[in-house]
């Protein structure tokens, strides 16, 4: 898509909003070579494009595996993210296409005392699928659920500054934070925190019931999810119903979207991207943003405990080959920082960790090495490409000294498996809205997805340092220094920022989308509709 096409194709989407008027729109696309008669048709055309109800979405999705469940707990991977954004579940906080945290279930919030509590009001009338009223009681034992001391939840390292969360009748929620925290609502807005109906100080996950866009029909793991719209929503949706369906095979997945059987599709072949956006009616998904594909290595585990062994294995990369590759330029690369260059506090640490096998070298022999052989687990599941470039990672590093051995792991147990358990894997991060919410939950010592065990003493001080500070400046470089401490010091080998690249039939209509996450920023079943 050029340039023109993408700016076209957003001016239409305004029209369908009502946010850009016909005298506008003609003025743009005159300018732009089209004759009058050509525009004003084609303003026509847009102006009917206006967000209607009905028809059934269904989405053919790149990740899922059959230990998938409803537990809010457990969700990991990019088919069950979006269930508590915009499918059976409701959070407190969404993030809107500006990157704001906007009150979702909360009407409101604000902090006090610093902002080491905050405190919420919950919207009145919202109900659960079941029908039963949502309450700030709910609110407490969805979050204690999370934070509790046997938990398992990712959560709980986004929240770990969260001393108490308790109600102050049944719409006021009050945070109770160990230090201030000016991005709290932003932390609120983890897929995994949707509100569900409790008893006794327990949520119950086990249906599926929650207080979202769509009631749950049927899930069978690793499958397929069934959708029916929730006439009861408190917000605004479109679709009648929704399928996902879990393909993991990019092959299988791209089949699906040009036979018709679904509406779009993540995760694109980029080798083949060409063939789909020559499809009828198909519209290219191309969304840069904060997502990214690691490599990540564990720092208590031989030889990766050896920081000069770390760094050789950066060094002995090429990066830029990758995005070439296996991005085919959909992306850019990466150097150890996992923060995206566009977010805010992000810095472009220093050294760049280009390709220098030379400098590889003298790294291994400073860890007392001529040479180093590992095993590196790698998979389709962890990104589209993935054996692909671990591959390519191994014709890099042979130059360096360091034998690559790839092990091909499976698709269907790669998460559960290899992922957080092998020594030397491949992984994908969505990202996360703010600096301290994605550190928190991939980098902190005490991190349920700290991927490379990583836990370094002067870090953990300054993120929570950092997320107190209400000085600019300061926070700034708080951030900073922790951005250098984990391009010099990490596990993570942030190999390269992917774009979002999918498939979108053109019979479905949407407004300008979230940058965050994939699919929309989860939002895709509940913003989009058919056009």
């Amino acid at each position: 898509m050029t340039e023109f096409e993408m700016k076209m194709s957003a001016a239409k989407r305004a029209v369908g909003l009502g946010k850009l008027s016909r005298r506008d729109f003609m003025s743009f696309a005159i300018a732009s070579g089209m004759t009058i008669s050509a525009a004003s048709t084609l303003f026509a055309s847009a102006a009917r494009a206006q967000p209607k109800q009905g028809g059934v979405f269904k989405a053919g999705i790149g990740h899922g595996q059959t230990t998938d469940s409803l537990d809010p707990a457990t969700w990991s991977n990019g088919f069950t993210f979006s269930w508590g954004k915009s499918v059976m579940g409701a959070p407190l906080v969404q993030v809107n296409q500006k990157n704001e945290a906007v009150p979702h279930v909360a009407e409101s919030f604000e902090p006090a005392d610093g902002a080491k509590k905050w405190i919420f009001k919950i919207r009145k009338g919202i109900t659960f699928h079941d029908g039963k009223t949502l309450t700030a009681d709910d609110v407490v034992a969805t979050i204690n659920y999370h934070i509790g001391p046997d938990s398992k939840s990712p959560a709980k390292g986004v929240l770990s500054n969260l001393v108490a969360v308790k109600a102050d009748g049944p719409d006021t929620v009050i945070f109770e934070l160990n230090g201030g925290n000016a991005d709290f609502p932003f932390l609120l807005t983890d897929y995994h925190l949707s509100i569900y109906p409790s008893e006794g100080g327990k949520i119950m996950w086990e249906k599926g019931i929650g207080a979202g866009p769509y009631v749950l029909k049927s899930f069978e793991p690793g499958v397929k999810l069934v959708g029916e719209r929730n006439p009861n929503y408190f917000g605004t949706t479109y679709f009648d119903g929704i399928e996902v369906l879990s393909i993991i095979d990019v092959a299988a997945r791209t089949n699906a979207y040009l036979s018709g059987e679904v509406h779009f599709i993540d995760r694109a072949d980029v080798k083949t991207i060409d063939m789909v956006k020559a499809a009828p009616e198909t519209e290219l998904y191309n969304v840069s943003g904060f997502a990214h594909y690691t490599a990540p290595m564990h720092c208590d585990a031989a030889p990766f405990n050896d920081v000069n062994v770390r760094q050789a294995i950066k060094w002995a990369i090429n990066r830029q080959d990758l995005v070439d590759k296996i991005l085919y330029g959909y992306g850019s690369a990466g150097n150890d920082n996992p923060l995206s260059p566009s977010m805010k506090y992000a810095i472009n640490a220093e050294p760049v960790y280009s390709y220098d096998p030379e400098k590889a070298k003298s790294l291994l022999k400073k860890a007392g090495l001529e040479n180093l052989k590992v095993d590196f687990s790698a998979s389709d599941a962890a990104f589209p490409g993935g054996v692909d470039a671990a591959l390519l990672m191994a014709e890099h590093a042979r130059a360096a000294g360091i034998e690559i051995n790839v092990v091909r792991e499976p698709n269907d147990s790669y998460w559960d498996n290899v992922w957080l358990k092998k020594p030397w894997c491949l992984c994908y991060w969505g990202g996360r809205p703010t600096a301290d919410a994605f550190m928190s939950i991939s980098l902190a010592a005490d991190a349920a997805w700290n991927d490379t065990r990583w836990k370094h003493p002067r870090f953990n001080e300054l993120l929570v340092a950092a997320r107190a500070e209400t000085d600019e400046a300061k926070r700034q470089a708080m951030y900073a220094e922790c951005q250098q401490l984990v391009h010099d010091d990490g596990g993570q080998v942030v190999l390269m920022f992917n774009n979002y690249v999918g498939a979108l039939s053109t019979k479905i209509g949407h407004a300008e989308f979230n940058s965050d996450f994939d699919h929309d920023g989860g939002f895709m079943y509940e913003r989009w509709w058919m056009a």
